[in-house]
């Protein structure tokens, strides 16, 4: 479920129309370090995974996890049906039925208006047990709601009754301090040295304390044992070897829709600066000077004053 989940959020369509294409999408939970898993595993990092091979998903050893990518239309399609294949596979099966008025809005006080019957079909999933697949995006803020109402969208084509409610910053923390939601929107902050944090982000034990980063509420026994992996490494290599292990067994359970991050540094400078012919050695901290070239400040200084 969580993989059709992941297939059904279309990052190129959210980067092209509200990024203007500037963003990187997140392919690691180590994202831009060494730390991030590449490839198949090898070396030290097999392994560390061998020892967990019963307990993880097979393609972990198989296959290279990638983002799923909706470049054109048919591949967001494709996407979409083997997303929709999954939850018929999970046990949730498309039934058609009439929306309650409530939930017609507009179109159904049209009908009405015309004298014309106001019922409406909908797709929605039921398992064996009768119960509705409806999940709820919980937000602090109308930031997101254009990145999340089109993944919305998109999940009601499955059959998914998705809603947004937006909370004020104090119930959100209330209720995220209580796992009380379906899906957020979270980060996890990285350093290149990755430790006992790593507990408190995906251990068994913080699933059910209340404020933890387990915001996904993880419950994974392999992961637990990486995790110790990467806190008890004893060297750099064994540190590394350990978070790609931990990152591709992460990728590989679609705990997470990935979201994006920009791979430069922005920074905005007048244009006064530039660099002596001759350079002094090193020794003078070369690398925290700002030169400024005088000719560039005057041509800025008469610029500024037109």
């Amino acid at each position: 479920m969580r993989k059709a989940f992941a297939l059904a959020f279309d990052f190129e369509e959210a980067n092209r129309m509200t990024f203007y294409n500037l963003y990187t999408r997140v392919g690691s939970y180590f994202e831009n370090s060494e730390l991030a898993s590449k490839g198949l595993p090898e070396g030290r990092e097999l392994e560390i995974l061998e020892e967990v091979r019963e307990e993880v998903p097979a393609e972990v050893f198989t296959k290279e996890w990638k983002n799923p990518v909706n470049a054109t239309p048919e591949e967001f399609r494709k996407n979409m049906r083997e997303a929709s294949r999954l939850l018929d596979e999970a046990g949730w099966k498309l039934q058609q039925e009439t929306a309650k008025d409530d939930e017609c809005g507009f179109f159904c006080g049209l009908m009405r208006t015309v004298g014309l019957s106001s019922a409406r079909k909908e797709n929605v999933r039921r398992n064996d047990q009768g119960e509705i697949l409806a999940v709820e995006f919980l937000l602090n803020a109308p930031t997101f709601e254009r990145v999340v109402l089109p993944y919305v969208q998109h999940l009601r084509k499955l059959g998914i009754k998705a809603s947004v409610r937006i909370v004020d910053s104090a119930q959100y923390s209330r209720r995220t301090d209580a796992f009380d939601y379906d899906i957020i929107i979270d980060s996890f902050p990285q350093s290149e040295s990755p430790g006992n944090e790593q507990r408190d982000f995906w251990g068994s034990a913080a699933a059910d304390r209340e404020g933890s980063r387990n915001t996904a509420g993880i419950k994974n026994p392999a992961i637990d044992k990486l995790i110790d992996k990467v806190v008890f490494a004893t060297s750099r290599e064994e540190l590394v070897a350990a978070t790609n292990a931990l990152d591709r067994v992460l990728l590989w359970n679609f705990y997470v829709a990935p979201h994006w991050h920009y791979p430069y540094e922005r920074i905005v400078t007048w244009d006064i600066f530039g660099r002596p012919e001759k350079l002094p050695s090193q020794s003078s901290g070369l690398t925290q000077v700002w030169w400024i070239d005088p000719q560039k400040q005057k041509a800025l200084e008469a610029a500024r004053d037109k």
